[in-house]
């Protein structure tokens, strides 16, 4: 295995004919090239799916552990690597950058990328805390013409059209709530998120300071490290892995605001495997269009599994494995049920971001609905945390 030293090596070769590049003006069918930060498990994932649409090249990747870049040259052996992403960036013939690093360390990525002149798919959670979130806007404005997709792919999927046309015939009613269901179940023994350390897990191979960003300084935990998702110093726990994707499909769906009260219960009942983001948990938001969200999330059985119901005095739409619509006969009496039919591909989402660089027109999942989803599982978080009810300032765009 290359040494840390290795790759730094190889970096400063490449340096010099990065800076020299210079930028093209992207046509209707011209060929994207991208880079990728952060190219761990799911970074991986995304990777291979903007691979697969027609009309792109990759050709950088940036990563903090030596191993990652070890495989990422496995997927595609001309691939350039780095271990500090602001060498990708300086790359000018680079068109667009996914970023899929920890939730923490997403602000910074994405306001370096947009200040770089890139494109950017920004896996979700989009930003880890309204602070974040708010110069990631900033830097979103600043940036102008330039495409971001938030890693919300249900919002280019076929139940999203599906979802959306049946809100269009008008037969729900007033919408009052939604019910929200995620959950899973593991083998014993095996717990939700826990990956196993490695011996190359050494600060030799791993860029610790770079790994913690703007989190409290600690010494190198190679525990920490694989399984930021326990931690709250870099994870939202399951509010940020699943909530968030149900949110921004009705998010987006509705048009919903940001909650003006979120109230999150729920402990660690299951995994006493030294995390620190609940198991089991129930969050209830309110929103100002007077509908209450609730959602349910647990580890330790998966018989409810990840279904929303939307709930309207004429009608309800049941989202699981595909969207349905049923009539409430007591003031829909002639009004039948709808089953979706709309179908998608795996790599919907990647391809809608890549055609919206062209086109230059909105994405499936743009900022607005990242924005929007972020402070709302801030809340949730923050909630669970502080053991009460967080309301949002709408006017002073402030947790209080």
């Amino acid at each position: 295995m290359d040494s840390r030293r290795n790759f730094i090596g190889k970096v400063a070769t490449g340096i010099a004919g990065t800076l020299a590049s210079t930028a093209s003006v992207l046509g209707a069918n011209e060929r994207i090239r991208f880079g990728i930060i952060g190219p761990g498990a799911r970074g991986q994932e995304i990777l291979r799916e903007a691979i697969a649409c027609p009309n792109t090249e990759f050709v950088a990747a940036a990563d903090i552990y030596t191993r990652r870049l070890e495989e990422v040259k496995k997927i595609s052996p001309a691939v350039k690597t780095f271990l500090d992403y602001r060498y990708l960036l300086e790359d000018k013939s680079i068109d667009a950058v996914l970023i899929a690093t920890p939730q923490h360390l997403h602000c910074e990525c994405f306001v370096a990328s947009l200040d770089a002149g890139k494109h950017v798919y920004q896996e979700k959670t989009m930003a880890f805390t309204v602070d974040h979130a708010k110069r990631m806007r900033a830097a979103f404005q600043k940036a102008g013409q330039r495409t971001v997709q938030i890693g919300h792919q249900g919002c280019s999927s076929g139940q999203m059209t599906d979802a959306v046309q049946f809100l269009k015939t008008g037969k729900m009613g007033k919408i009052t709530g939604i019910h929200a269901h995620m959950f899973r179940n593991t083998p014993h023994g095996k717990p939700q998120w826990s990956r196993p350390t490695y011996p190359d897990m050494t600060p030799e191979n791993i860029l610790w300071n770079s790994f913690l960003g703007e989190a409290p300084k600690r010494e190198f935990d190679a525990n920490r490290y694989i399984n930021w998702r326990f931690f709250w110093d870099y994870s939202g726990g399951n509010v940020y892995e699943n909530m968030c994707h149900q949110l921004s499909f009705w998010y987006r769906a509705l048009n919903l605001k940001i909650p003006s009260a979120v109230t999150m219960t729920g402990g660690i009942y299951l995994w006493k495997d030294g995390r620190e983001v609940p198991d089991t948990m129930h969050a209830s938001m309110e929103h100002p269009e007077e509908m209450l969200f609730s959602w349910d999330s647990g580890f330790g059985n998966n018989q409810l599994g990840v279904s929303e119901d939307v709930l309207g005095t004429d009608g309800t739409i049941s989202k699981a494995q595909q969207v349905r619509y049923l009539p409430q006969k007591i003031n829909n009496r002639e009004g039948n049920e709808m089953v979706g039919q709309s179908r998608s591909g795996p790599a919907a989402h990647m391809q809608n971001f890549f055609d919206c660089i062209r086109s230059g027109n909105e994405p499936n999942c743009p900022f607005d609905v990242g924005f929007r989803v972020s402070v709302a599982c801030r809340m949730a978080v923050d909630s669970y945390r502080q053991g009460r009810t967080l309301r949002w300032d709408a006017a002073k765009e402030e947790i209080v």
